[in-house]
């Protein structure tokens, strides 16, 4: 495979690596928790989904920080920085002798993990535009074959203890720093580094240059509508396969991993292709309407296997993220894609703190009035809105890479 510039490898596989880390300790979390002091299970559960919420709350504050930062001293040091946090972060849970240190282990993460904007940035410094919407594919796929691989090794070391995955996670986050601080170039011209202020390193901040850039507002709220369905999946799907399905863990874990490798699949080998014959736009409406109608169809599927048929259309919704990527990115100048990946970032993070919710109760909600795909009927409604506003407010933006159904 052929990319723009050596630091997309090394980003990528370094986003690999650091999603593996995370994934890694999935499977022995709730143990964990139980052990430093939760009654049960139950009770671990919502203490995991407090950890969660600080996760994002530090991530949200954090991202356009860490995303100015990139834009003052570059992307490098940024990055580096953040894996050797993460390497601290979880040699420190291996060791955490209470359930506070497990809290601020977890709040650490969310600062370090604000490090996927500086790691957009790179691709963003180094690929024409008309191709970034093909890269951030690939920072997708990334993403996806961590989070595959992660929760698998976590389940095999977690044979030698439920501390063992957090000790392999930091020795692959330090390998990570390491790779970085001897591979990784500086992506950023020195001409478009500007000075770090703190009035631009808030949220509000982070999103001036995009309230200023055309309708790249309207973008903004198909986006987060977006984030918002899609945290349905991790936060209920084995809820509520559980209890429309009786599935076992071993099915639910089958399916999850089924559904990674079709996106996958389309991340890698689809997304370039139908960016360069319809357009970033028209693509984002297609991964959105397939991502909704998938949606939709799990409130009312009655069979197993019907959940694996409409894996096939759902798939298609990887390819919403990169193209809507690749539009924000040229709606914005060179100075600024950091503050624009660490603005998204925030956005993402009040989206994780905001799905969960909504798609928690509304499982709950339902499932105690038979009507057990509520969460996902209202994911879809939300993803289809997303799909709309993208479809008729977000403008056409003509160059070598917007041909097609996007005229």
């Amino acid at each position: 495979m052929r990319f723009d510039h050596r630091a997309v490898p090394i980003v990528l596989a370094a986003v690999v690596v650091d999603v593996i880390g995370f994934g890694i300790v999935m499977p022995v979390l709730p143990g964990l928790i139980v052990q430093l002091g939760a009654p049960n299970l139950p009770a671990a559960t919502r203490i995991a989904g407090w950890m969660l919420a600080a996760f994002a709350v530090a991530q949200f504050f954090a991202g356009p920080v860490l995303g100015n930062l990139g834009d003052r001293f570059g992307r490098r040091a940024v990055l580096i920085v953040a894996m050797v946090a993460y390497a601290i972060d979880y040699a420190l849970m291996a060791w955490a002798p209470t359930l506070a240190w497990l809290f601020l282990g977890r709040i650490v993460a969310g600062v370090a993990g604000a490090s996927f904007g500086p790691a957009g940035a790179v691709i963003a410094d180094v690929t024409p535009p008309e191709r970034r919407a093909a890269s951030f594919g690939l920072l997708g796929a990334a993403f996806g074959i961590g989070f595959i691989v992660g929760p698998a090794i976590g389940g095999l070391v977690s044979g030698w203890g439920s501390r063992a995955p957090f000790a392999v996670a930091a020795g692959l986050a330090a390998c990570n720093a390491l790779a970085m601080m001897l591979f990784l170039p500086e992506t950023l011209k020195p001409e478009n580094r500007r000075a770090f202020r703190w009035r631009d390193a808030h949220v509000i901040g982070a999103f001036k240059p995009l309230f200023a850039a055309g309708n790249a507002g309207t973008l903004l709220v198909a986006w987060f509508l977006w984030q918002v369905a899609g945290v349905v999946y991790p936060t209920v799907w084995s809820f509520w396969a559980t209890i429309r399905f009786q599935w076992s863990a071993r099915e639910i874990g089958f399916s999850l991993a089924w559904v990674g490798l079709l996106q996958l699949l389309v991340q890698v080998f689809l997304t370039a292709r139908t960016v360069q014959r319809l357009g970033e736009r028209a693509t984002a409406v297609i991964g959105l309407t397939c991502g909704a109608a998938t949606l939709i169809a799990y409130a009312f599927v009655t069979q197993g296997w019907q959940v694996y048929a409409f894996f096939l259309v759902g798939a298609f919704g990887a390819l919403a993220w990169p193209a809507m990527q690749g539009l924000l990115t040229r709606l914005v100048d060179a100075t600024r894609q950091g503050a624009l990946q660490g603005g998204l970032g925030s956005m993402n993070s009040i989206a994780a703190i905001v799905g969960p919710l909504l798609a928690s109760q509304s499982l709950a909600w339902g499932a105690a009035r038979g009507v057990d795909g509520l969460a996902f009927a209202i994911a879809g409604a939300l993803m289809a809105a997303a799909a709309v506003i993208v479809a008729l407010l977000v403008p056409v933006l003509r160059d070598a890479g917007d041909q097609g159904a996007d005229g």
